[in-house]
């Protein structure tokens, strides 16, 4: 502390604050495309792929005309920043719990124009079936066929959702819940998506199974936005 308590910063500080603030300045761009990752309670692991969406949208950016954000967002339910986001994404390994004015308040924000893409990570799939029973009670899932326009609208996926990784000998599934023509929620199960979005080197997948997987992640992105 110097005269008069006047608190004097290390230059190195002062660098490494300026640069924290150029740099909150200019990750989002107003007005342009971004994902908020939901912070949910149960104790699963919400922040799984740390490095799959700042990579999915580093790909949209470069291989479509969409202006995007490429850093994610992170919101609970019911937090300012989850009442402005109109795409939003699950993903984890393990359970997941919403209360009362969870599955209230998610399915307001659904119901109003957003978007939900959750992801199994594998474990989280029979809570989450769950859960959006308290979300949707009167819904039921619906099986997009290989033929639906989200597998062919940017990129062509012939066989449909893309098996990005094996753990029970089952077929890779996308479930959609409806509200009237509008795709509300997306549930990608069996297939791992997301891991193919991380980092090569974390999962060391094929360059092929990780295009697929980006690929699918971009036309799930182009879809939503022109409904």
């Amino acid at each position: 502390m110097g005269k008069e308590g006047v608190v004097f910063i290390p230059m190195f500080l002062n660098r490494f604050i300026l640069l924290t603030f150029i740099s909150c300045i200019f990750t989002q761009i107003p007005g342009a495309f971004s994902i908020t990752r939901i912070h949910y309670g149960g104790g699963g692991d919400w922040y799984a792929d740390p490095s799959s969406i700042p990579n999915l949208l580093t790909y949209v950016d470069r291989y479509t005309n969409i202006t995007v954000n490429k850093m994610e967002q992170r919101a609970k339910i019911g937090e300012d920043l989850f009442h402005r986001s109109p795409y939003l994404y699950m993903t984890g390994h393990g359970n997941v719990k919403f209360t009362n004015d969870d599955a209230f308040t998610l399915r307001a924000h659904l119901l109003a124009g957003a978007f939900l893409h959750a992801d199994d990570n594998y474990g989280m799939d029979k809570s989450f079936r769950r859960e959006m029973e308290k979300v949707f009670p009167d819904k039921e899932w619906v099986e997009l066929p290989p033929s639906h326009e989200i597998f062919k609208n940017h990129f062509t996926l012939t066989n449909g959702l893309p098996k990005v990784h094996e753990h029970d000998k089952k077929r890779p599934q996308a479930l959609g819940l409806f509200e009237g023509d509008r795709l509300v929620v997306l549930y990608t199960a069996e297939s791992d998506l997301g891991d193919g979005w991380e980092d090569e080197g974390v999962h060391h997948d094929s360059q092929d199974i990780r295009t697929a997987a980006l690929q699918m992640g971009t036309n799930i992105i182009v879809y939503v936005l022109s409904q």
